[in-house]
Formats: C-alpha cells, sequence, structure tokens
C-alpha cells in the first residue's frame, strides 16, 4: 500500500475535505454505496473503468476516514457488504449538488477537458 512520505496540510475545511475525498472514484463510490450498491462486484460493475485493486484501495482509505464501513459474514466464500456511515450520509447533499453543477455545465466542462487534452 502506498506510504504518504510528507504530512497533509489540513489548514482549513478544503483541505480536509480534499484529503478525505481525493481519489478519482470516492465520489462515485459513496454515491452509489448510497443508491444500495453495497457489494465490491457490484460497485465494480458500476465502475468499469476502474480496477478492481484501486476500488479496494478507495473503499479502504474511505473506511479508515469513517465514510463508509463494511460488514463481513462468516461464509465460504467471503460477502462483503459495504454501507455508508453517518458521516458518510453527511456527505450525500454536497456530491448531489456538486453532480447537478456538473451536469448544468456539461457541454462547457466537456468541451475544455477534450481540449487540455488534446494540447
Amino acid at each position: 500500500m502506498y506510504e504518504r512520505k510528507t504530512l497533509p496540510e489540513l489548514n482549513c475545511g478544503l483541505d480536509l475535505i480534499g484529503e478525505v475525498l481525493y481519489g478519482k472514484w470516492k465520489m462515485r463510490l459513496l454515491w452509489f454505496i448510497h443508491e444500495g450498491f453495497q457489494r465490491p462486484s457490484e460497485l465494480q460493475r458500476k465502475i468499469p473503468g476502474a480496477s478492481r485493486r484501486v476500488l479496494n484501495v478507495q473503499l479502504k482509505e474511505l473506511e479508515s476516514h469513517e465514510l463508509v464501513g463494511k460488514v463481513i459474514y462468516p461464509v465460504v466464500p467471503p460477502k462483503v457488504d459495504y454501507y455508508l456511515t453517518d458521516l458518510g450520509k453527511s456527505l450525500i447533499p454536497i456530491i448531489r449538488v456538486i453532480g447537478q453543477w456538473g451536469d448544468q455545465h456539461d457541454q462547457q466542462l466537456r468541451a475544455l477537458i477534450l481540449k487540455n487534452i488534446n494540447l
């Protein structure tokens, strides 16, 4: 697993939220768990562009920040379900607003992103 070489800057709320949500798939993982997709295989199907390893790392980070919890069932093969903690649930309205902002500015953002890719 990745080991941080420098301490994070935690000077304000933006630093804190960046530290907790930094990661390409974290907001999607929170959203999909909120929608009821709780098993790692379900999350993998919802986010096919992410490798299983990356999703597992980001789920573990979300768990360490107490945004998600997991239940491990003592069966063979092992079964794991993820759920949002109260802290994780408190992020859902914020993620919803961020998604709506992205939808409202969809064309402009797509054009800018594609332009920057083609530089």
